[in-house]
């Protein structure tokens, strides 16, 4: 099977189901975002060093954002869609466990320190942007349970940034507020 089949040359993309819709739909919109983010995810495991139970995480959550994306390209309706909240639970319980290897946030940090570290909190922002794009769907989009995952996602990522930082000594540089 080729992955070329010309049928997306005329500006427009298949959703699950059949029906086609124009490149630059906000559905498509959030599907992309979703995707950036998972590439973004891709390249924070490439520089990721001896973490293995991270980057088990974090390939599982780019599978939920397939899953995600799936839900966003076949439904205009909430109902059963490939994202479970169940995954949605284990990244409360991956959050919590992050939260507590780093100290309390106490200011406002700025994105960044090690390579590592600096990839997830790319993807934490591009995360956000899928957040957004799925919000602007609108509530009978299909998307509220999707809009729950990104929001829970955005926490995480920023959290395992944090956390990466605090595992190879890089300190987070706090913005300097100014009076």
């Amino acid at each position: 099977m080729s992955l070329s089949t010309g049928r997306g040359d005329d500006g427009t993309t298949g959703l699950l189901g059949g029906s086609r819709v124009r490149k630059d739909h906000l559905r498509i919109e959030a599907c992309g975002a979703l995707d950036e983010c998972s590439a973004h995810l891709g390249l924070a495991i490439a520089a990721l060093d001896g973490s293995d139970s991270m980057v088990e995480r974090l390939e599982a959550i780019q599978s939920h954002l397939l899953d995600a994306g799936a839900d966003l390209a076949s439904r205009e309706r909430e109902g059963s869609g490939r994202l479970e909240s169940g995954m949605t639970d284990a990244m409360d319980a991956w959050l919590a466990e992050s939260e507590g290897r780093t100290q309390p946030l106490r200011t406002f940090i700025l994105p960044g320190g090690c390579e590592a570290a600096a990839r997830l909190h790319v993807a934490r922002s591009v995360c956000r942007r899928a957040e957004r794009r799925a919000v602007s769907l609108g509530e009978n989009a299909g998307t509220a349970h999707v809009i729950v995952y990104l929001n829970r996602l955005g926490d995480l990522l920023f959290a395992l940034a944090r956390e990466v930082n605090s595992a190879t000594g890089v300190p987070e540089t706090t913005w300097p507020l100014s009076d």
